[in-house]
């Protein structure tokens, strides 16, 4: 009996002792649930979220944050409807706004502080969105080759939003009817013209692939017909653009940079840079000078 005593004590004390030391692990991230995106952490440090662009995965971003290196706790969004994550809410109607409140509440929701937001494309739309609405959340903002009127390049410098309601509704239609799981020979051309780098072009391909064809085609609808200058004189953080000139453009180089920067005229602080040698995909084609650029973001 005594032995037992002694067996049944060494059994208490083991539960007591693992109890102890799960209290003492660091507390996890609250779970975040959506239907509009999912978001994967990694690292320990200050807060970056990063923002793909359209059709595009998170996994564009793995290499960056790689290079990163310690200091850093990111968080790598993923739109549902694109790169074969499940659609979820982004099925039916626009798609970015949404989305940038759905990262508004994630933000609040895991207590971040004042993060880092890079955005690419699309994303760089969002991060616009979130910051200009959300001013309190956002500590910095990256823009990766974005305009915030991308319908200006429909339209000219004087199209609205409404003027272009009739070239985004048959863009729509025309994407929109486009088979599910299988990519024309016109999205391969112009995934060509936004990445340089020939052996990443079958990646980005095969995200474009992989995408809901609906939720591809009411995000482009939604990217043509928002104007976002109107609302730039709220984002009062520092604010980095990245940009490129794209191959073939019909206007001049030093057309298109000065539309650029005259684009961001309502944000007097942001640092407007032009990239050489890379086309949209900043990030694959020049990483070098990419991550510089991250870097002097991040230490601003």
């Amino acid at each position: 009996m005594q032995r037992r005593g002694v067996l049944a004590g060494l059994v208490m004390a083991v539960s007591m002792l693992a109890a102890c030391a799960s209290t003492s692990v660091a507390p996890q991230t609250p779970v975040f649930a959506s239907e509009r995106i999912s978001v994967t952490t990694q690292g320990r440090g200050r807060d970056v979220i990063f923002i793909p662009g359209l059709s595009s995965s998170r996994e564009v971003w793995d290499t960056t944050v790689a290079a990163l290196g310690d200091g850093y706790r990111v968080h790598l969004v993923q739109l549902n409807g694109f790169a074969g994550a499940p659609v979820g809410a982004n099925g039916e109607g626009p798609v970015a706004a949404p989305v940038a409140e759905e990262i508004a509440r994630y933000i609040r929701e895991t207590d971040l502080e004042r993060p880092a937001v890079i955005g690419h494309s699309m994303g760089g739309t969002m991060g616009m969105m979130l910051t200009a609405r959300h001013p309190d959340l956002v500590g910095k903002l990256m823009v990766v080759d974005m305009f915030p009127f991308m319908g200006a390049m429909f339209g000219g410098p004087n199209a609205t939003a409404e003027s272009l309601a009739p070239v985004a509704n048959q863009i729509r239609t025309v994407m929109a009817a486009s088979p599910q799981g299988a990519v024309s020979e016109q999205t391969i051309q112009t995934i060509n013209s936004m990445v340089r780098t020939e052996a990443e072009r079958p990646r980005i391909i095969e995200h474009a692939r992989l995408s809901n064809v609906a939720t591809v085609a009411n995000a482009y609808h939604e990217l043509i017909v928002t104007d976002l200058r109107p609302e730039l004189g709220a984002i009062t953080q520092p604010m980095t653009v990245l940009f490129v000139i794209p191959p073939q453009m019909p206007i001049t180089p030093e057309q298109y940079e000065g539309f650029m920067r005259a684009s961001y005229a309502g944000v007097p602080q942001a640092r407007i840079v032009k990239v050489d040698e890379a086309y949209h995909f900043i990030m694959i084609d020049e990483f070098d000078r990419f991550m510089d650029e991250v870097r002097t973001f991040l230490a601003e």
